[in-house]
């Protein structure tokens, strides 16, 4: 399997309780680059990278427009810009709202599919609506990964249960057993066919 070592994942309601969860278990030498999204007011300063360094190994930041991605690092979109990727770096656009919402998750994951392909991990946690259902699609249309929350865990499940009703998710995970599916992922030795609650929810819909 290819490696697969740019991580993007999407949350709102509920999820920075998710986040915060799942980044407790990521290795500290996790051999990829995390960017994250999750839908805050505009007006609201987001201590999220402070809290993220704090409980993880990774190095946490709010990026600069142009900042070079690398690997080992974790990039959280700033209030009321959209966090995209283009060219290897990260660019922060105050663009118009998608579904409502500036960052928005869809617009984060539709950039990362374009820029790298087959390397993309899109994981859509808690959060009501549907927001990161269609830029799932498009990690899975250029060859990605898709994951999401086990929607039984989540404190809302809408987001994961519209991923799952609208993409072909490869991994259904709790936020504690992502860490380990990341490492793998990304060093190329995950199985797909281990996973059996992906298939089976396809199956079931």
């Amino acid at each position: 399997m290819a490696r697969r070592d740019i991580i993007v994942v999407g949350a709102s309601a509920g999820g920075v309780g998710s986040l915060l969860d799942m980044v407790r278990k990521i290795p500290p030498d996790l051999p990829a680059a995390m960017l994250v999204t999750v839908h805050i007011p505009s007006w609201h300063r987001s201590e999220l990278p402070a809290l993220i360094s704090r409980i993880s190994g990774l190095p946490a930041v709010h990026p600069t427009s142009g900042q070079r991605i690398e690997k080992g690092h974790v990039y959280v979109a700033p209030a009321d810009n959209h966090l995209i990727i283009e060219d290897s770096h990260v660019q922060l656009w105050h663009g118009p709202k998608e579904n409502r919402y500036r960052p928005s998750i869809n617009a984060l994951f539709r950039s990362a599919a374009i820029s790298y392909g087959e390397r993309t991990v899109g994981v859509v946690l808690s959060g009501m609506l549907d927001d990161g259902a269609t830029g799932l699609w498009w990690i899975k249309r250029f060859g990605g990964v898709a994951v999401v929350q086990d929607p039984d865990e989540s404190p809302f499940p809408d987001m994961p249960s519209a991923a799952l009703e609208h993409v072909a998710v490869d991994y259904v995970r709790r936020v504690a057993e992502m860490g380990a599916l990341f490492n793998d992922l990304a060093r190329g030795t995950a199985d797909r066919e281990a996973d059996s609650r992906a298939g089976l929810r396809e199956e079931a819909s």
